[in-house]
């Protein structure tokens, strides 16, 4: 199948229905996004396609055809995001970090507090109590705002 990820045209032969999780991680070799209950329910597999952030392990590769999907490998390392759940400690065990940071990724750069709550909602993390992750996201949004 043919599809634009992470900004480069990519031609992936996988079986249609298996996961696009499995696919990235397997065939694509991207494996920054995480499996943590496979069934859409904590959005540790959280990846954008055409921009939306959706649970890779509910998506058929077969939806991905033709489409643009976004992985956390594809913010690169210099991201805003990345450094700042860095520096205010919003991962521990980090296996739900990728996720949170691909759903912090689509909202405005003027979110408050309240849009982060609900932009993340989606995604559960059970190690830092939720608090340091926000930090995280309002001090990358600092960032951003101060760069335009």
């Amino acid at each position: 199948m043919r599809f634009t990820l992470n900004g480069a045209p990519a031609d992936v032969q996988a079986h249609p229905m298996k996961r696009l999780l499995d696919v990235l991680r397997e065939e694509c070799a991207l494996t920054g996004t995480k499996e943590g209950c496979g069934e859409g329910e904590c959005g540790a597999c959280t990846v954008l396609i055409n921009g939306v952030p959706v649970c890779s392990c509910l998506v058929p590769f077969a939806q991905a055809e033709g489409t643009t999907v976004l992985t956390i490998e594809g913010l690169g390392d210099t991201h805003p995001l990345q450094r700042c759940f860095m520096d205010e400690v919003g991962a521990q065990c980090g296996i739900c970090t990728p996720g949170m940071i691909m759903a912090a990724y689509v909202l405005q750069p003027d979110a408050s507090l309240d849009d982060i709550r609900i932009g993340l909602a989606g995604n559960l993390c059970r190690c830092t109590g939720y608090s340091a992750i926000y930090r995280a996201v309002l001090a990358a949004r600092a960032v951003t705002l101060a760069a335009q």
